[in-house]
C-alpha cells in the first residue's frame, strides 16, 4: 500500500498524542482495577484443601535424564511440563497416599527433545507416553480402574497430544488413543479441533518470569508506540510458497502496515523487546503454526493490550481471565482493517483495559515463577482440576472392562521406547 498522506499522518499524530497523554495521566491516577464478580473471584481462588494429587515416581529416563541431556528445555515455551513436576513435588496438594488421591500425575517431559536450533521434535512423544502408561498400569492399580479418567498429563506441544508441529499432520494423527480419557493440560487451544479434548485445561506458554522482571521500566513512562510486533511474517523454511503459515494473517499484517507510522513492526528481535512492549499501547498476538504464542503472556505481564488475531482460539484459563475485557479480538479476514479497528476504540475503553491489565493477579496467573506464588499459573491449573471434581461415577470401570484401544494409531507409535 502507498504510505499515508501528510493529512492522514497529522490526524493520526493527533490521535496518538491524545492517547499517550491520556494513558500517561491515567497511569499516575488510577493504576489498577479489579475484575468484579465471578471472574475476579475465580482468579484469586486457592486450590489448597480442594484436591489431592498423587505424583507417580517414574524412572528418570522419562524426565530428569532428558533435561540433563538438554538444559535448554528449561527456557523454551513448553517448559511448563518441567516446572509443574517440580511444583507438585513440594505442593501442599500432593498426597503420598494414592488411595486418597483425586488426581494422578505422571511426570513426563515429552517436549524435551530439541533440534540443534532449539525447536522441540514431538515425534518420539507417543512412544514415550505409551511406555510410561504401560509402566503405571502394570505397577499401580489406579490407571486400570478408570483407564486414565482421573489422571492428568502436561502436553504443551503446538497441537497438544496430537504430537506433531504441523496442523495437517497433527489432525491426521489425532489425540494419542491412550490419552483419550485423561485430562490434558496443554498450551494448545482451538475450538472444535480434533487435537483439543473438551475437558482439557488450556494454559499459557512458558515465558521466563525472572527475565521479564529484569526488564521492567518505571510505570509512569508513557506508552509512545501505538502498535508493536516483533516476529516472523513468513516462515520460509517450513512454508516456502507462503500463505499456509499463520493462515496468511501475519503476511497480511506486513503487506498492509509495513509503511504505516502507527505500526512498529519488524522481524528484528531487539534487546529492548520487553521495554518496547511496556512503551506500547497495543501488542499484536497473531497465530503462527498454532493459534497462540508467548507474546500473549508478555503482553499481559507488560500491560500492553493484546490484539488477538487467531480465529477459534481457546485462551488460557478462560474461566478466570476476562480476555474479552482486557484484549482486542480481530478476525483473521479483518487484518487489512487493523488500523481503522484500533484507532476507532474509544480512549476510555483503552484506559479501562490498561487498568485491568495493571492488576497484579492478572499478571501472576500467566506466569510459572520459581518458587511458586499464590494465584500463579500452577495454582490456576490446580483450580481447573479442582473445578472438575467430584469425578462422575461413570469414570470408574467395571472389573475387566476396557474402553481404550492400545493398538490404535500409527504403526510407528507402537515401537518400544
Amino acid at each position: 500500500p502507498a504510505p499515508p498522506t501528510m493529512t492522514n499522518r497529522s490526524s493520526l499524530s493527533a490521535i496518538l498524542l491524545f492517547l499517550f497523554f491520556s494513558a500517561s495521566s491515567a497511569q499516575h491516577n488510577v493504576r489498577t482495577e479489579r475484575i468484579s464478580g465471578s471472574a475476579g473471584d475465580v482468579l484469586e481462588d486457592n486450590p489448597v484443601g480442594k484436591l489431592k494429587v498423587y505424583v507417580y515416581e517414574l524412572p528418570s529416563k522419562y524426565n530428569k535424564k532428558l533435561l540433563q541431556k538438554d538444559p535448554r528445555c528449561l527456557t523454551h515455551m513448553f517448559a511448563a511440563e518441567i516446572f509443574m513436576h517440580r511444583f507438585l513435588l513440594s505442593s501442599p496438594v500432593r498426597t503420598l497416599n494414592p488411595d486418597e488421591a483425586d488426581w494422578f500425575y505422571s511426570p513426563i517431559y515429552p517436549t524435551c527433545d530439541l533440534t540443534p536450533t532449539g525447536l522441540p521434535l514431538p515425534f518420539k512423544s507417543p512412544r514415550m507416553m505409551r511406555s510410561a502408561i504401560q509402566l503405571i498400569s502394570s505397577n499401580w492399580p489406579y490407571w486400570n480402574k478408570t483407564e486414565g479418567a482421573d489422571h492428568f498429563f502436561v502436553v504443551p506441544h503446538d497441537f497438544g497430544a496430537c504430537f506433531h508441529y504441523q496442523e495437517e499432520k497433527a489432525i491426521e494423527r489425532g489425540i494419542l488413543p491412550l490419552l483419550k480419557r485423561a485430562t490434558l493440560v496443554q498450551t494448545f487451544g482451538q475450538r472444535n479441533h480434533v487435537c483439543l479434548d473438551q475437558g482439557s485445561i488450556t494454559i499459557p506458554p512458558f515465558a521466563p518470569p525472572q527475565k521479564m522482571q529484569a526488564h521492567l521500566i518505571p510505570p509512569d513512562v508513557p506508552r509512545s508506540i501505538f502498535v508493536y510486533f516483533r516476529g516472523l511474517f513468513y516462515d520460509v523454511n517450513n512454508d516456502p510458497e507462503g500463505g499456509y503459515y499463520a493462515r496468511g494473517a501475519r503476511a497480511a499484517v506486513w503487506e498492509n502496515f509495513k509503511n504505516n507510522p502507527l505500526f512498529d513492526i519488524s522481524t528484528d528481535h531487539p534487546t529492548t523487546y520487553y521495554e518496547d512492549m511496556q512503551r506500547s499501547i497495543f501488542c499484536l498476538c497473531p497465530l503462527g503454526w498454532a493459534p497462540w504464542s508467548p507474546r500473549l503472556v508478555e503482553a499481559v505481564v507488560f500491560g500492553c493490550i493484546p490484539v488477538i488475531i487467531a480465529d477459534d482460539i481457546v485462551l488460557p484459563f478462560a474461566d478466570a481471565i476476562p480476555w474479552e475485557e482486557i484484549g482486542v479480538f480481530v478476525a483473521e479476514k479483518d487484518v487489512p482493517e487493523l488500523d481503522t479497528i484500533l484507532t476507532s476504540i474509544p480512549t476510555e475503553v483503552i484506559l479501562r483495559k490498561q487498568r485491568l491489565l495493571a492488576n497484579p493477579s492478572m499478571k501472576q496467573a500467566m506466569l510459572f515463577p520459581q518458587p511458586a506464588q499464590p494465584g500463579d499459573a500452577f495454582h490456576q491449573i490446580l483450580n481447573g482440576l479442582a473445578r472438575k471434581l467430584p469425578h462422575d461415577g461413570s469414570v470408574y470401570l467395571k472389573a475387566g472392562e476396557k474402553v481404550l484401544n492400545w493398538t490404535a494409531g500409527p504403526v510407528g507409535d507402537l515401537k518400544p521406547w
